[in-house]
């Protein structure tokens, strides 16, 4: 697989270089957390709308490359991670949440590396993928706006968000035994 830095000035992968470079204001105002929770909230707003429009983006203009495939994911994970890790540290949410979201991204970047070593290409994130980061991402607005725990629109989602990191890991692994028998035959 040879991916070239040209390939970073599309549209869709300037978005999600952006969205990447999120990551650092969202540590630093997450550091006092609740000063700026409004703010980072907006944050993680932007940051799905960006990851929405890449995509978009790129299939529109035919702008899909290597470099996106792994900057795109890449992007979300850190995000994802940076948010997760500070409300852990500020006991905003669950352990088992915490762990289950960040082994979840772990081995599927480790698997992710495997796969792209063995058949030469990056294996692209899919709906139930982009799903379950979206409902990630809601648990953390809902959390990050004080949205009651026991609310009962909170619990729907928060399940809903269990069931898909689950389900996700799963069809990752589903996917990349699928596609590396592919590669050997």
């Amino acid at each position: 697989m040879k991916i070239k830095l040209s390939e970073m000035k599309t549209k869709s992968n300037m978005l999600s270089a952006f969205r990447l470079l999120l990551a650092v204001p969202l540590w630093f105002l997450l550091n006092d957390f609740g000063a700026h929770h409004y703010l980072v909230a907006v944050i993680c707003v932007v940051g799905v709308a960006t990851d929405l429009l890449d995509g978009f983006l790129a299939r529109k203009f035919n702008e899909i490359t290597e470099m996106g495939k792994i900057i795109d994911p890449l992007a979300d994970k850190i995000c994802i991670a940076v948010v997760v890790i500070q409300l852990f540290l500020h006991n905003k949410i669950d352990d088992y949440y915490f762990y289950m979201i960040i082994i979840r991204d772990i081995l599927i970047f480790l698997g992710g590396i495997y796969v792209t070593s063995k058949i030469g290409k990056v294996l692209p994130s899919d709906y139930i993928g982009k799903g379950t980061v979206l409902s990630i991402g809601i648990i953390i607005l809902f959390t990050l706006m004080g949205v009651e725990e026991s609310s009962p629109v909170f619990l729907l989602v928060y399940f809903v968000s269990l069931f898909m990191i689950v389900f996700s890991l799963v069809n990752y692994l589903l996917r990349a035994i699928k596609t590396l028998k592919k590669k050997k035959k």
